[in-house]
């Protein structure tokens, strides 16, 4: 099994050089998938997928130098027969998961029948997760909300929580729900490290989580290859329950 999961991409030369190095290859001569799936459920998702795929993100992804890439839209798999698209994915050397709602990522990568593979494929195929993308490996993670997203996902749980922020104290919604279960942690992606309130925010979270949960900033990325589990930064990060 070969993860990558990051909070903002392929940030930095670290990232990039680890990437590379689970291909096996360069990536002139890697296959990727790009899955925007998990960014429709916020306003303007489509025009945000669209940005992504265009490598017009904050951070590169799409726009790394792909042999080839292709859009792999979980919704749309239901309704096509398993012999066209397993095959287009089994071929893929990058699986590049994108941001956006965690809990509507993990809802379609099981109901897509994406979750079956998982397993097989990532003996082979390197699973890059970007923020949702990262967030939706575990086997239980939380998410917090300004406005919970009116869409698709089973959600196991959710709460009211405080959270300071320049013009004082806020309530958010967190919400509890099952990921794939490719990891045994979880993540708390984009703290800012540079802001006291940003991190106590992160600790406030991840003090809710009964599992060990990584809190990184956008240079932070953490590799799972084969259960050993690595932080690959060039910024900051902490482990909470560890």
């Amino acid at each position: 099994m070969k993860l990558l999961l990051t909070s903002s991409g392929i940030s930095n030369q670290s990232i990039s050089d680890v990437l590379v190095s689970l291909l096996g290859k360069p990536i002139a001569e890697s296959r990727a998938l790009f899955v925007p799936t998990a960014i429709y459920p916020f306003p303007g998702g489509p025009d945000q997928a669209f940005r992504a795929i265009a490598g017009n993100a904050k951070s590169s992804l799409a726009d790394l130098g792909w042999k080839s890439l292709g859009v792999l839209e979980l919704t749309a798999l239901p309704s096509i027969d398993r012999d066209v698209w397993v095959p287009t994915v089994l071929e893929a050397d990058a699986l590049l998961v994108w941001g956006g709602d965690p809990v509507y990522l993990a809802y379609w990568i099981k109901h897509s029948g994406l979750a079956d593979l998982l397993p097989s494929l990532l003996d082979k195929t390197v699973y890059v997760g970007v923020s949702a993308g990262a967030i939706a490996t575990a086997s239980l993670f939380g998410e917090t909300y300004w406005a919970v997203p009116r869409c698709s996902g089973e959600r196991l749980s959710s709460e009211e929580i405080a959270f300071g922020t320049p013009e004082g104290e806020t309530t958010v919604t967190l919400v509890m729900a099952n990921g794939a279960g490719l990891v045994d942690f979880a993540i708390i992606p984009h703290v800012e490290y540079d802001d006291p309130q940003d991190v106590a925010n992160a600790e406030k979270w991840a003090g809710r989580l009964p599992v060990p949960t990584y809190a990184i900033d956008d240079d932070t990325a953490i590799t799972v290859i084969d259960g050993t589990v690595e932080v690959v930064s060039e910024g900051r990060w902490k482990l909470f329950n560890a």
